[in-house]
């Protein structure tokens, strides 16, 4: 449980849903942990939680990754506490719900894409530089089934995930051999955007997946883990589906 004992690890929304989950299995695993979400208030509250239930150093940073500079604050706040990130999760995203396609504002569409895609590309770009320079290091993208599944009610997220799938394996062949990037197309989890869904929406969706029923936040742990630790030293590039089997 403690091999990760001296690494840092960074995950932007990282207060609640998969982050808090993510954050909980690094910490837990002894490494140092950076979270990062647009209200600090919340990653403040998971910091104490984590100093105090696992004794490592845990560092709550306000961040809204469609924001570029904001990006490059948290990049550079992060070096100057800990010196070095050694895994970087880009998992902050949004899907907001809209009344038809022709009624996707430009402003919704901009915001989707500049959290879902412009923040993990720069995050990437600046971090995943930094660890290729330092030797090494691991980069996880939290995509959705939706980048490979698309349907008419969560277009512009889709297309931001496809976006985010392609990152992956680009980023995988640019900071190769020493830094691997890979990601998990997840299905549909108990999180901020399924708790949005009316109950016709949520019982179509149940019914798409071969277990019916969504994901516990949890659940991502075990994929998260493998991808980021030395239990995948041969896989960059690859994209897991963690989506019980959903169609």
């Amino acid at each position: 449980m403690a091999e990760l004992t001296g690494k840092v690890a960074v995950v932007t929304g990282g207060s609640r849903g998969l982050g808090r989950e993510m954050v909980l299995a690094y910490a837990e695993r002894g490494a140092d942990v950076v979270i990062a979400s647009r209200k600090v208030e919340s990653c403040e509250g998971l910091a104490a939680e984590v100093t105090e239930r696992f004794g490592v150093r845990a560092l709550p940073l306000a961040c809204n990754v469609s924001d570029w500079g904001q990006c490059d604050a948290l990049v550079e706040q992060v070096h100057a506490t800990f010196d070095r990130v050694d895994i970087l999760v880009n998992n902050a995203g949004l899907s907001p719900l809209y009344p038809s396609l022709e009624e996707v504002s430009e402003a919704l569409w901009d915001k989707v894409i500049g959290v879902n895609l412009k923040g993990p590309f720069r995050l990437s770009a600046a971090i995943g530089t930094r660890m290729a320079a330092a030797g090494g290091g691991c980069i996880l993208n939290i995509s959705s089934i939706a980048s490979i599944r698309p349907d008419a009610i969560s277009l512009p997220y889709a297309a931001a995930k496809a976006g985010l799938n392609a990152l992956t394996e680009g980023f995988a062949q640019a900071f190769g051999p020493n830094v691997r990037v890979n990601g998990i197309i997840c299905g549909p989890f108990d999180s901020d955007i399924s708790l949005a869904w009316p109950d016709e929406i949520r019982s179509m969706v149940e019914g798409q997946i071969a277990q019916r029923r969504v994901g516990r936040p949890d659940e991502v742990v075990g994929a998260a883990l493998h991808l980021t630790t030395d239990a995948s030293t041969y896989t960059t590039g690859a994209l897991l589906r963690v989506d019980g089997g959903t169609r």
